[in-house]
């Protein structure tokens, strides 16, 4: 029995109600690791492109969305409608070089979505929570960048499909179309891969988002415009070699020389691996570097508390 007086100080009895609000405690089964994952990878992957959030959210990666199509749309425009004119028998933009002609665009999304990821639940401590639940450090980290791998994914595949339907329609060969472009989907799943790999591991490093986003512009646009220029250099001193070695500290000219290799795709650089051993260290290198990522981001987050 409880033993709180009937009255107040005054003697007047309580006017204070207690109100049933419904409240009932949860009964429903508890899910584990792979559920809640899930649902991260699809937030996440929601996040990256503004679904879910204030409109301003928004603004960015969309227009940047409708920046890659627009250049595949007027391509194909053109192979449809001037094929006979032009004698074109093929697109004026190759698959494999399509994503090296608009790196600034592709550069600028995984700038802007990585800290969006990342920095914010450091910036918010929200990763406290995170981790608080049945799920591991390792799991959020391949999680976080697999978002942010598959919302790049889709910012350059779609140009890319797009392309491919125009050119089916231009009556292009479908067999030399389906591998052509399938060869450019393996290279949009290895360049997306291994973007946002560095700009996770990037925008980790600190929780000022507008930092963290120069930082990763940095990071991407100079060191390709490094390796372009030692290429060039090394060609004209008909050194190729060291323009092939150089080609593999660019992610953009790294993917490029993979699809060479591997899928006889046109080449997007003038030092591409010519060689069985370089095509190899080419595939070596992609493989150093998600890897790599994803372990300076699991080491990063060994020293975040839950």
């Amino acid at each position: 029995m409880s033993n709180r007086p009937e009255t107040d100080l005054s003697g007047r009895p309580p006017s204070g109600v207690i109100h049933d609000l419904g409240y009932r405690p949860y009964t429903g089964p508890r899910l584990g690791e792979g559920p809640v994952a899930w649902s991260f990878f699809v937030t996440g992957l929601r996040n990256a492109y503004g679904l879910g959030r204030s409109g301003r959210s928004k603004v960015l990666p969309m227009t940047l969305l409708g920046m890659m199509l627009l250049p595949a749309l007027i391509l194909t425009g053109v192979l449809v409608q001037a094929r006979d004119v032009l004698e074109l028998d093929e697109h004026l933009v190759a698959y494999s070089t399509y994503p090296l002609t608009t790196q600034l665009l592709i550069s600028v999304f995984v700038a802007a979505q990585a800290p969006t990821l990342l920095s914010r639940d450091l910036r918010f401590q929200t990763i406290t929570l995170y981790l608080a639940r049945p799920m591991r450090r390792s799991v959020y980290v391949v999680i976080r960048v697999a978002s942010l791998t598959a919302a790049t994914f889709l910012l350059i595949g779609a140009p890319l499909l797009l392309m491919y339907v125009g050119g089916l329609l231009a009556d292009l060969p479908v067999g030399r179309e389906t591998g052509r472009f399938l060869g450019g989907l393996a290279g949009a799943v290895l360049l997306a891969a291994c973007l946002s790999g560095l700009a996770a591991v990037v925008a980790a490093l600190t929780v000022r988002r507008g930092l963290a986003v120069a930082a990763v512009i940095v990071v991407l646009l100079v060191s390709y415009t490094v390796v372009a220029t030692v290429q060039g250099i090394s060609y004209d001193a008909d050194s190729e070699t060291v323009g092939q070695v150089a080609g593999m500290f660019s992610p953009y000219t790294l993917v490029n020389g993979v699809q060479v290799f591997l899928f006889d795709s046109p080449e997007g650089t003038i030092t591409p691996p010519d060689s069985t051993a370089m095509g190899l260290a080419y595939c070596a290198a992609v493989l150093v570097m998600v890897l790599g990522s994803l372990g300076a981001l699991m080491a990063r987050y060994r020293s975040v508390q839950p």
